[in-house]
């Protein structure tokens, strides 16, 4: 176990190490950071690296068996009446807990909180109960992300402007480090059960579940009867000693341990009562599920107290120190180079990698996953710096972007398609939430540009690239044997069943 930990935070450090180093080099050479500020950052990366650590630990040893275990047991009840209200109970119980939201809810102030929060969290429900029924019904992943999509676009046109940007926004914000392993692992338990001769029927869960967010904002936005509220600016956190330094970080702790707990805790209940009806492992395994849920438990804390207390502050006030300059465009290579390295940082990305590689045996591997996502976060935030300096609207980036991404599904082995479109979700994490989206808040405030308009959509575009670079990696993959066609085989035994019935 030791071992296993010291890998997990060596990995850890790997990550986070190259864009803290970035930060501390831009302090020094291009936008000057008090030393109160600096302190607080390092000391967040420090609780990063080892929350990173802790949770990717926590993860292989609870959560993703917990998921694996409940999503194929679900599937055996084989009764629809009972398995969809189940996945919409699932997915609205462990969205409203992901943290990501409720840091975009906080920083959007149209609508009170918990509607937005209730209003993501159902979309999320709907589309995991719909994603099930994708996978009984053999449906085409890509047709239904046509077909959603065109959705989607289409309702775009009746959306106030001010909430176009957050509603694709959300639908990146929801798949965040606590619904990722565990909606995965239920997608990869249920296609073992339901649909076990195709492999990308194991992916394409979190694909779906980010289309709900944005419509069920989206109509919101329509009939909610508000107009757009001011923006509050990020107050930026001031310590004078290393007393002070510990007092910030210790005072919001209690806070995130609070909210990890409520994250968690759904899951706990949902196990625990398929454990007694269904399951009755083993006590050691038992015993394994719970150390993984403490690691996971106590990783998340680590993590989110570093990143809320210092990334969110650091971010917004390098973007506005970086507006600030003469020469403003370094904003674009800037963005981007920070877009490449944060990436790595996200806990849903080493989940995901590690998922797919593992699933494709090895074709995928970890390293030329994570080189296409890392370029398609950078090319993302290099294009949301260049609208928020040229005013250029998001339509002209989220309609040609998403067009190109769901085009290229035809050419690309369809498992290629359906973990790139997972993987759009998954990018857009904390990190993105916490200092991406603050550092565009903090540029743009400075520019004198319309918050709600220019920095929101940063979300979107980092969900969106990844859907495009990952397929053009599987055009290497994939390119040899020609272009993809997707054959539905038959729908297997157990599925009729649960169609029958």
């Amino acid at each position: 176990m030791n071992e296993k930990l010291k890998e997990k935070i060596s990995e850890s450090l790997s990550s986070v190490l190259p864009v803290t180093g970035l930060v501390l080099l831009l302090s020094v050479a291009v936008t000057p950071l008090d030393i109160g500020t600096l302190a607080l950052f390092v000391v967040g990366a420090t609780l990063l690296i080892f929350g990173m650590g802790l949770f990717s630990l926590g993860v292989d040893m609870s959560m993703l068996p917990m998921g694996e275990h409940m999503g194929s047991h679900i599937t055996k009840l084989r009764r629809l009446p009972l398995i969809l209200p189940l996945c919409f109970f699932m997915g609205t119980a462990i969205t409203i807990a992901e943290p990501d939201l409720t840091v975009l809810a906080g920083q959007v102030p149209h609508i009170p909180n918990m509607t937005i929060i209730v209003t993501v969290a159902a979309g999320v429900g709907i589309f995991l109960a719909a994603a099930f029924l994708r996978l009984v019904f053999r449906l085409s992943l890509r047709y239904l992300l046509l077909g959603l999509y065109a959705l989607v676009f289409g309702l775009a046109f009746f959306v106030p402007p001010e909430f176009l940007a957050v509603a694709f926004d959300s639908g990146g914000v929801t798949t965040g480090p606590i619904t990722v392993p565990f909606i995965m692992s239920i997608g990869i338990g249920m296609a073992s059960v339901v649909a076990n001769s195709r492999d990308d029927d194991s992916f394409g869960l979190i694909a779906l579940c980010s289309i709900g967010p944005i419509l069920s904002v989206m109509i919101l936005s329509i009939f909610y009867p508000t107009g757009a509220g001011a923006y509050t600016p990020i107050e930026p956190v001031r310590v004078a000693d290393s007393r002070e330094l510990a007092g910030v970080f210790l005072r919001q702790l209690p806070h995130y341990v609070l909210e990890v707990g409520q994250a968690l805790l759904p899951i706990v209940l949902f196990f625990s009562l398929f454990q007694m009806l269904h399951l009755k492992l083993p006590r050691r395994e038992l015993t394994r599920l719970a150390v993984g849920m403490l690691y996971t438990f106590l990783g998340l804390v680590l993590f989110l107290t570093g990143v809320n207390v210092a990334f969110m502050p650091t971010g917004n006030m390098i973007g506005s120190l970086i507006a600030a300059l003469p020469y403003r465009w370094i904003l674009v290579p800037i963005g981007m180079l920070i877009g490449y390295y944060i990436v790595k940082a996200e806990p849903a990305v080493h989940v995901l990698t590690s998922q797919v590689e593992e699933i494709t045996a090895g074709c995928v591997s970890r390293g030329a996953m994570m080189g296409a996502l890392s370029a398609g976060v950078s090319i993302s935030i290099g294009l949301a710096m260049l609208r928020m300096l040229t005013g250029i609207s998001i339509w002209f980036y989220l309609v040609p972007g998403y067009a190109l991404a769901l085009g290229l599904q035809f050419f690309v082995p369809p498992v290629i398609s359906a973990i790139a479109f997972d993987s759009g979700g998954v990018a857009s994490g904390p990190m993105t939430a916490t200092f991406l989206l603050p550092f565009a808040i903090g540029a743009c405030e400075r520019l004198g540009g319309n918050v709600f308009v220019e920095a929101f959509g940063l979300v979107a575009m980092v969900a969106m690239t990844p859907l495009i670079t990952i397929q053009l990696m599987g055009l290497i993959y994939g390119g040899k044997s020609g272009p993809a066609e997707e054959e539905a085989p038959p729908i297997p035994a157990e599925a009729e069943e649960i169609i029958d019935l």
